[in-house]
């Protein structure tokens, strides 16, 4: 059940638009992914298993961090003390609690957050892998439409 969950999860965090696609940053031997969408597109099925709401009125951001192998391939995801801010059109500014999804092999952080659309957040993302020294910093902007 857990497996449908979290693929039901991430093929919902597939939207239709590019402007939506998932992306992400490499910095050094870590690539850091992220997204951001309403929750009201989210299967109420997902929605209700992560204990989210689900309006146009809110956003999730999703997080995942791989470390990559010396052999090639699909990286590792690993743990990381992450702090998330975003930023509307006004210029009010918030944090986003996020929480760890550890479920098999997969390894991601969510967090919700407000939305009031038509607006343009802009998130930034704090990353420190866990037993690294060094941080990273990803910035990005999201669309909302609706």
């Amino acid at each position: 059940m857990k497996r449908l969950l979290i693929a039901s999860l991430l093929l919902g965090l597939l939207p239709a638009a590019p402007v939506m696609a998932e992306q992400s940053q490499k910095f050094g031997a870590y690539e850091i992914h992220y997204n951001a969408m309403p929750t009201d597109e989210l299967a109420a099925k997902v929605a209700k298993a992560y204990n989210m709401d689900r309006r146009k009125a809110r956003g999730l951001v999703t997080i995942s961090i791989l470390k990559s192998s010396s052999l090639g391939g699909i990286g590792q995801p690993v743990k990381a003390t992450l702090d998330v801010s975003v930023v509307n059109m006004s210029q009010q500014l918030s944090r986003v609690k996020m929480r760890e999804i550890a479920e098999g092999t997969a390894l991601y952080y969510i967090g919700e957050f407000r939305i009031t659309p038509p607006d343009t957040l802009k998130f930034r993302v704090t990353v420190k892998p866990a037993g690294e020294k060094l941080e990273s910093t990803v910035e990005f902007s999201q669309e909302f439409f609706k």
